[in-house]
């Protein structure tokens, strides 16, 4: 686990070699991450019941407005480690270190202030009922209290894979999950802890996690640690992780804008358990997404890299090379919605003779093989957004974003449900995902066009 793959590796190594030895681990990584929610969803389902389901999909706004700046750190972190050690700036990247870990306790400590003291009001306008609501309050209060330790975990978890230690990052990532998986299985089946145990269980695994890694980057023989000097803002470093970060951080802003009015338009359209179904066969669409991100998490110390290089030829091979894969995954995903719905969704509910069961399996079927319509070239959207992001072109990634997110599902989610009521619901997010997809294929075309024909033109940041 404490072996190193040399950076200056990333400029000369075979590139299929290079994103195997990156995206494996980052697969496998986000892969265990994706699973903190399914198997939180799982236990909750099967140990508390149908409505603490629907409880758990209503943190998902809050979740995703907290991991929106989690996500604007660690991602503006991880691109510009990669072009500083690309530029031979090993020093550079050191202080971004010091200040990702500054930014992530001051944010969570923010975060977690003003989500305590609004959490009631935040949950009623996220759709939350008399019914659905002390499940969703009960279990987010526990987890802004361990706010600060996701953020950490999640930031430094990015500075281990940028720094040549993606077998590290993926282990420490893994022990996480594993421990959450056997934490809520004796709090909430044994202990009968409720959704409570499922809070506890996410934010003791994280905090577990976070000291492995606070003592490998204050282990002298890390290739990059902890020195004295780097905690000190140094509001250039701020600035341009913010500038790059803002990409992923206005995709995850704009998700939450979308999960809320999804949620609203739902229980205006299905009821209370229709958004239990959403948050189903949303995170079952989501794992196979995740595969997609650890793909491009591969991708990215080797488009850094090459991109502060100025080797934009082996920029553009490693790039198709991940569109290649995220469309295989993407793929895969869809048939297995498609052909198997009921045999997914029967993991997250048993079938009790309850009539609320029998609802919410049937709700969560037909809304899960809507939902995957297009999830085949979803890969493909996933990656370009990506590659802008990890080349410094924030505003493409997140022109990419925030048309799929405002300009195609919102209107959508006003339009479609009062003609084809509750499926119009789920019809809106496939529809988004075609219309956002060919924006997508023009501005990539456009980037590689100008790699390919005016490489001097190309600045890196």
């Amino acid at each position: 686990m404490s072996v190193q793959d040399s950076p200056l590796s990333l400029g000369t190594d075979n590139l299929g070699r290079l994103l195997f030895r990156y995206a494996m681990p980052a697969i496998i990584a986000q892969v265990a991450a994706s699973l903190y929610n399914i198997v939180d969803s799982i236990f909750v389902g099967q140990g508390v019941g149908p409505m603490a389901i629907t409880g758990l999909a209503l943190t998902m706004p809050m979740m995703n407005l907290t991991a929106a700046f989690g996500a604007m750190v660690g991602a503006g972190s991880a691109a510009l480690t990669s072009i500083r050690l690309g530029q031979g700036n090993k020093a550079a990247a050191e202080n971004i270190l010091g200040n990702v870990v500054l930014l992530n306790v001051v944010l969570g400590v923010v975060l977690m202030v003003f989500g305590l003291y609004y959490l009631d009001e935040l949950l009623y306008f996220f759709g939350a009922s008399e019914q659905s609501i002390p499940y969703a309050r009960e279990y987010m209060r526990i987890i802004l209290y361990g706010n600060v330790i996701t953020h950490m975990f999640h930031g430094l978890n990015c500075m281990l894979r940028v720094a040549g230690y993606p077998n590290k990052a993926m282990v420490i990532t893994i022990i996480s999950v594993v421990l959450n998986g056997v934490l809520d299985a004796v709090f909430i089946m044994w202990l009968k802890w409720g959704i409570a145990g499922s809070a506890w269980a996410t934010v003791i695994s994280q905090l577990v996690s976070l000291a492995i890694q606070l003592v490998h980057f204050s282990r002298p023989d890390s290739f990059l640690r902890f020195r004295s000097g780097i905690f000190k803002f140094r509001w250039d470093i701020v600035r341009g992780i913010i500038g790059v970060g803002m990409a992923p951080f206005m995709i995850q802003s704009c998700a939450c804008v979308v999960v809320i009015l999804v949620n609203t338009k739902l229980r205006e359209w299905g009821g209370d358990l229709s958004i239990g179904a959403y948050g189903i066969a949303n995170r079952v669409a989501f794992l196979f997404t995740m595969v997609v991100m650890g793909l491009t998490q591969g991708m990215q110390p080797i488009v850094g890299y090459n991109y502060g290089a100025r080797k934009y030829d082996r920029v553009i091979s490693t790039l198709w090379m991940t569109v290649g894969w995220a469309v295989a995954t993407t793929t895969f995903g869809f048939l297995v919605c498609e052909l198997f719905p009921y045999q997914v969704v029967r993991m997250f509910v048993s079938e009790d003779g309850t009539g609320d069961a029998t609802t919410l399996i049937e709700a969560s079927a037909r809304g899960l093989r809507l939902l995957v319509m297009m999830l085949p070239i979803v890969g493909f959207n996933i990656v370009a957004g990506n590659f802008f992001q990890h080349i410094g072109k924030p505003k493409r990634a997140i022109l990419l974003s925030v048309s799929r997110q405002l300009l195609f599902i919102v209107p959508l989610l006003f339009v479609l449900p009062p003609v084809l009521g509750g499926d119009g619901v789920w019809y809106s997010i496939p529809i988004a995902d075609f219309a956002s997809t060919v924006l997508a294929a023009v501005l990539l075309w456009l980037q590689l066009r100008k790699l390919k024909e005016n490489p001097s033109l190309e600045r890196s940041i």
